[in-house]
């Protein structure tokens, strides 16, 4: 399971575009910045839609006060789930969301949510992490059901503020 000081993988990953879906590297994404990363078990899910996008959305400007450069929210979901559930939280410009259809991203930071008997399949489970440069500085993950280490709050905190 990945921790903080372990580097995060390049790894390719889809994310909705102006004229469709894109690849992103993930790499590429990290590399020479501050960025906070969080992951939800599903798109359109309750707490997911209802709290923590929008917790996210809502201290925007206080992350980026603290020196974030990018905020990314991925979900083991296709790309075209969460092009629409990134519209229908009118987060354009201001999350980047990370489609990890297959899961590869998920399995290879060792967070994957087993949620097959609930009829959901294989998913992530829910955390946020601070990564400068691809480097972990800061990792918070849930404990099932939980909401509250990985809320756009908590990661403030752990920024110092």
């Amino acid at each position: 399971m990945i921790k903080v000081g372990d580097r995060l993988p390049a790894m390719k990953l889809m994310t909705p575009g102006a004229e469709g879906p894109q690849e992103i590297d993930t790499g590429e994404l990290f590399a020479g910045k501050t960025v906070v990363l969080f992951a939800v078990p599903g798109a359109f899910t309750p707490t997911c839609s209802a709290k923590h996008v929008p917790g996210f959305l809502e201290h925007y400007d206080a992350l980026k006060a603290k020196g974030v450069d990018e905020i990314a929210c991925i979900a083991v979901n296709d790309v075209f789930v969460m092009t629409a559930w990134a519209e229908s939280q009118k987060a354009g410009g201001k999350i980047t969301f990370l489609a990890d259809g297959s899961g590869a991203f998920t399995r290879a930071l060792g967070l994957e949510l087993d949620l097959i008997a609930r009829g959901l399949g294989v998913r992530s489970q829910r955390y946020a992490l601070v990564a400068q440069d691809g480097l972990v500085t800061h990792l918070a993950i849930e404990q099932p059901g939980g909401f509250e280490v990985s809320r756009a709050e908590a990661v403030l905190e752990a920024l110092g503020g």
